[in-house]
């Protein structure tokens, strides 16, 4: 896996990943960025949350459940101070879908933390306190 970052001017970037996608990245005006894209850790946290989403859909269509609509709220909390590390993150999934079992959902949160999203998995082993949530919809 490969990534490029192109500095642009002020704080803003443009990445680049391996698979030809870009997206920009920027800092906030009071430290020479214009706001046009999330920052940094902003991304990294956004990344993560895609991550363990990915996982619980891939898990609960797997097991032939019928999801038709699943969000992640993610959220962290940092150093005070520098390096301004995550200290915690939760992550608050919403499953919507026919019939979810509470099972079913609990079981692809849990595999997600603990076993496929390799982003969770190693902010936690950095030391970031990790929890996760669910609430189930019915479509």
């Amino acid at each position: 896996m490969k990534a490029s970052v192109k500095w642009t001017d002020g704080r803003q970037f443009v990445a680049e990943s391996g698979s030809g996608h870009c997206v920009v990245i920027d800092g906030p005006p009071d430290h020479g960025g214009r706001n046009t894209g999330p920052r940094p850790m902003e991304l990294l946290l956004m990344g993560m949350g895609a991550c363990a989403s990915f996982d619980v859909l891939e898990i609960l269509e797997k097991s032939r459940a019928e999801v038709t609509d699943c969000s992640a709220q993610v959220e962290a909390e940092r150093a005070d101070a520098v390096p301004a590390v995550f200290t915690k993150i939760h992550v608050h999934f919403t499953v919507t879908g026919r019939s979810l079992k509470e099972s079913q959902v609990k079981r692809a949160v849990e595999l997600s933390a603990e076993k496929y999203c390799s982003a969770s998995i190693m902010l936690a082993k950095g030391g970031v306190a990790l929890s996760h949530s669910f609430t189930i919809e019915e479509a």
